[in-house]
């Protein structure tokens, strides 16, 4: 039988009046027996320590998979049984302890990605497998204040910078000049400022990304325009538009719904994958707008004549700017960056060297950079506490093919089918066989990924 609600739980302790469409919960208040040992709290108390777990996993940008694994460890010590069903942003579980249950529902009020409470939480986890029968209720949620308290690390200016770095380095490896990547540089920086500052005023976050794209493409316009009397030709540079609203491709749940796929987590894996597509949507949908109407183009890059050596340095270079640059977008520590962009420069400039010098398809060298992606973060996980998420995810964005999509929705907004079908086709395949580098490099290292829980 279920077990009835315990403690003194007034609703209006949970309402959020900053943001009336999404109720906080005051964890420590709602708390029967803070104090008894955790393993000899009352059920209601477990089940707190065990929903706030996966809620914090999940705001963090975890997978399904990875949130339900924390929850399952945590409720290992505390001797519960859980079912849960996990989706983009909500948790319903039941927590059963001989023959009473609880079913309980956290939420969070967006999707989001945080890998500084990723690297927490599971320090957290070792903490409670090696201590949890030993702590008090109000000890667990002590240290779930700690990982909640850990938001954002950097300032929007801080963001925009390496959004612009990031964005930069990207053109570069798409083929752009010095020309298209200061412009790029400058559009996403300002970009990725706006979408940061609209954001921190609680305004719904599509609203966010459209602000953002369409403050990049004008910056990038702006940026030609104050280059043209020292360049004289920097108006023929308009390609680089697209790298400066690249910074809004959600590249961390294209990822993990991949992951999510794979390990069956269903509901996650589908709802993230929307999520992404209609980040991308609205940010590509907006890209399109601004740039018919101020007059930008996605014309190919002019080659750059640079010979096999300096061109190979030269990518590793940026790609380990770039995935520094996005890794601090994803709030990762300046350790977490550092590991993220190692790997993603080896990966990435073996990617493109696969298919620049080797004739290789783009998508076999995209499974091929990211399958060695995830044995290099495997290996980094084994000499360090970084969790592999957090260095794997952010290694591999890059190679997320934001052009073609976007060069698919400008196809389809000039009623070009045949050229917008193909870039969409080329943009799917790559996203496809992303996850599933990745995932072959997981299931190879880790033996967990190859059995059925």
């Amino acid at each position: 039988m279920p077990e009835p609600a315990q403690g003194n739980r007034n609703l209006s302790t949970y309402l959020d009046v900053s943001g009336p469409h999404h109720m906080r919960v005051p964890w420590h208040e709602s708390l029967n027996e803070p104090d008894l040992p955790a393993v000899d709290a009352p059920l209601a108390d477990k089940v707190s320590v065990i929903m706030r777990t996966g809620q914090l996993a999940l705001s963090a940008g975890d997978s399904a998979w990875r949130v339900r694994d924390f929850m399952n460890r945590v409720a290992h010590v505390l001797g519960v049984t859980v079912h849960a069903d996990i989706s983009l942003v909500n948790i319903e579980a039941t927590c059963i302890e001989g023959s009473r249950s609880i079913t309980e529902v956290v939420a969070n009020p967006t999707a989001g990605v945080n890998t500084e409470r990723v690297m927490l939480l599971e320090h957290y986890l070792h903490e409670v497998e090696a201590l949890g029968r030993e702590i008090s209720v109000g000890a667990f949620h002590d240290l779930l204040d700690v990982v909640e308290s850990k938001g954002q690390r950097y300032r929007p200016w801080q963001s925009g910078l390496a959004s612009g770095l990031a964005c930069g380095s990207f053109v570069f490896l798409l083929g752009g000049g010095p020309i298209e990547m200061v412009g790029a540089a400058l559009g996403a920086g300002f970009g990725q400022f706006a979408r940061r500052a609209v954001a921190g005023r609680r305004i719904n976050q599509f609203v966010a990304v459209a602000c953002g794209v369409a403050v990049a493409c004008v910056a990038y316009l702006l940026s030609l325009m104050a280059m043209s009397p020292w360049v004289p030709d920097a108006m023929s540079h308009e390609a680089g538009y697209i790298g400066a609203m690249l910074f809004v491709i959600p590249g961390f749940p294209l990822i993990t719904s991949g992951f999510d796929l794979f390990q069956s987590e269903m509901r996650s894996g589908i709802e993230r994958l929307a999520y992404a597509l209609s980040v991308i949507l609205t940010g590509t949908a907006v890209g399109w707008l601004v740039a018919t109407g101020v007059q930008l183009y996605p014309d190919d890059f002019a080659p750059l004549g640079l010979g096999p050596v300096p061109l190979t340095a030269l990518r590793a270079l940026f790609s380990f700017v770039g995935v520094y640059g996005f890794s601090v977008m994803f709030n990762s520590t300046p350790r977490m960056c550092a590991a993220a962009a190692s790997i993603g420069a080896v990966a990435n400039t073996l990617r493109l060297s696969l298919t620049g010098f080797c004739s290789v398809p783009p998508e076999a060298a995209a499974l091929a950079g990211a399958f060695v992606a995830g044995l290099l973060a495997a290996a980094c996980k084994a000499r360090t506490s970084i969790p592999r998420t957090a260095v794997t995810v952010p290694s591999i964005v890059i190679m997320v093919p934001g052009l073609y999509m976007y060069r698919a929705v400008y196809y389809m907004g000039t009623f070009q089918p045949t050229d917008a079908v193909d870039w969409l086709i080329r943009a799917s395949m790559i996203v496809v066989f992303l996850p599933i580098g990745l995932i072959a490099a997981r299931v190879i290292t880790d033996p967990r990924w190859r059995r059925v829980s």
